[in-house]
């Protein structure tokens, strides 16, 4: 997706992207750091005092993937 192709209301912190499409923040943060999807410098007033909102992903990208997402299953824990 090209960035002239967003809309700034498509730009969403991954919180905001992980309550609407249901995949959790830590895989988007994967998607976007092995270059499936597109991260973009956020606004910043969020920053610092444990709010680390920084990085905005693009909303359309994650829910083309989100349709294809499978959560995967955990290993069970060893018996101690």
């Amino acid at each position: 997706m090209h960035p002239a192709e967003l809309y700034p209301n498509d730009l969403v912190y991954a919180h905001q992207a992980a309550a609407e499409t249901g995949v959790p923040e830590q895989v988007i943060r994967q998607w976007a750091s092995r270059g499936r999807i597109q991260r973009f410098q956020g606004d910043g007033k969020y920053s610092g005092h444990g709010h680390e909102y920084k990085t905005m992903y693009a909303l359309p990208e994650i829910r083309e993937r989100a349709a294809k997402y499978k959560p995967m299953p955990q290993r069970a824990p060893r018996a101690a």
